[in-house]
């Protein structure tokens, strides 16, 4: 994962579908996001900018884990059933 200065950016292995999800999106510190418009998964650690469109929100982290990855050398996200 990149970091942009308020959020860290990883490419994934497809595109997903957002077929049914709202136009925009405001990134806030904590949540999971998908980018439609370049197929990226964002991980938001600071609040900050505006509305993006085709930015979906697709969860939100534990508390205080938005923290972590502001300074995080490494970070692995895997999907579980």
């Amino acid at each position: 994962m990149t970091s942009t200065g308020r959020k860290r950016v990883a490419d994934l292995p497809r595109r997903l579908d957002t077929s049914g999800a709202p136009d925009a999106a405001e990134g806030k510190a904590g949540d999971l996001a998908y980018y439609a418009p370049w197929g990226n998964l964002a991980v938001y650690y600071r609040d900050g900018g505006s509305r993006d469109p085709g930015l979906v929100v697709l969860g939100h982290l534990a508390d205080g884990a938005a923290e972590r990855f502001a300074t995080a050398d490494h970070v692995t996200i895997e999907a579980v059933s």
